[in-house]
């Protein structure tokens, strides 16, 4: 097996672990594993560390990116979550990936 069909064996492994199934636009990944990171009904907010995350302004917050082409915007798996995320830079969307034993609670 080559590396691209590795890399689209890996991806769908990825979109069924989260119930991902791909329609008429699909986004590219961006990885954010390593993230601390919390969702709200229409943002996502994400930084490196706890601190950084509670601070005054050294973290990210995205808008989750509602579309047409599919109903929901968050795919949670037992292990990671993806998100449709728009950061408003140069035009550009996002399916970020968020590691579930970073998310933080009670926010």
């Amino acid at each position: 097996m080559n590396v691209a069909e590795k890399f689209f064996e890996a991806q769908t492994a990825l979109f069924e672990h989260v119930g991902f199934t791909p329609d008429w636009v699909e986004y590219a990944i961006d990885n954010q594993l390593d993230m601390v990171w919390s969702i709200n009904d229409k943002e996502v907010k994400y930084a490196k560390s706890i601190e950084q995350f509670n601070g005054d302004g050294d973290y990210y917050i995205d808008d989750i990116y509602t579309q047409r082409f599919y109903r929901d915007w968050v795919y949670e798996g037992p292990d990671v979550t993806l998100i449709f995320c728009d950061p408003h830079t140069d035009g550009v969307k996002w399916f970020r990936i968020f590691d579930n034993k970073k998310k933080v609670k009670n926010v």
